[in-house]
């Protein structure tokens, strides 16, 4: 379970994300969304731990993340949309690296079904310069999945995959959803979310313009007809209808 209480950053005398909570239960998908300059990547980078909160609480699978940093982060991944990686281990080594630092006992075996489930089981003796930018992302993608987290962070996940791709990335989602994982979704990609999300969080200037289930918010701002390309222009401007959750 994801847990986000007071969340507050500031940059000096600017507020990047201002008092938002959330919270993202295990089965749900939220998706992140907002104009540019909303909030949605320093929002990510707080509750990932990449970068200190200002205030707030920030809980991953319960466990507090300026009280532990370490054992929260041991319960999430976050994938970001472009790929981190080293340029001198293999495809096969990033996973043994990877599986070393989470103390996966049985990596192997995960690594490699992770692997065929993303096409990539021919490409284990690989380096990074030698794999397309779709396949970077899917070796970032089974890293960030190779120790069973149950809190993950996509960012853009379907940046540089092809249409196939793009399909095996969103029943993989579904599929951790499926097994208890809370999962946040960040994309422009309005027809992404639609299709994946059972929830919604639309920021606008750090602060939350609606936050709850899909249906919920689409029937409060637009009509249960509405697509979410329509709630979200109703709630990011200043049109009749739209006011914050």
């Amino acid at each position: 379970m994801i847990e986000v209480e007071g969340l507050t950053k500031r940059y000096g005398e600017f507020t990047a994300v201002d008092q938002l909570s959330f919270a993202v239960r295990p089965g749900e998908v939220m998706g992140l969304v907002g104009p540019n300059g909303a909030g949605k990547t320093t929002t990510l980078r707080c509750v990932a731990g990449i970068i200190p909160a200002s205030l707030g609480t920030i809980r991953l699978g319960g466990v507090d993340l300026a009280k532990d940093p370490v054992g929260a982060k041991r319960t999430m991944a976050f994938i970001p949309d472009e790929p981190r990686l080293f340029d001198y281990l293999t495809v096969a080594q990033h996973l043994t690296f990877v599986a070393r630092l989470y103390g996966v006992a049985d990596y192997k075996a995960r690594g490699d079904q992770l692997l065929a489930d993303l096409e990539m089981a021919d490409k284990q003796d690989l380096l990074p310069t030698e794999l397309s930018r779709g396949m970077k992302q899917k070796l970032a993608i089974a890293c960030g999945l190779l120790h069973g987290p149950k809190a993950v962070i996509f960012d853009e996940p379907l940046t540089g995959l092809d249409p196939r791709g793009m399909r095996r990335m969103k029943d993989m989602m579904r599929s951790l959803a499926a097994s208890g994982a809370s999962i946040i979704l960040s994309s422009h990609l309005l027809g992404l979310v639609e299709e994946v999300c059972t929830h919604l969080l639309i920021l606008k200037d750090g602060r939350a313009m609606a936050n709850g289930p899909v249906a919920d918010i689409r029937a409060k701002f637009a009509g249960d007809g509405a697509t979410l390309e329509d709630v979200f222009f109703l709630a990011t401007e200043d049109a009749p209808g739209a006011t914050r959750a």
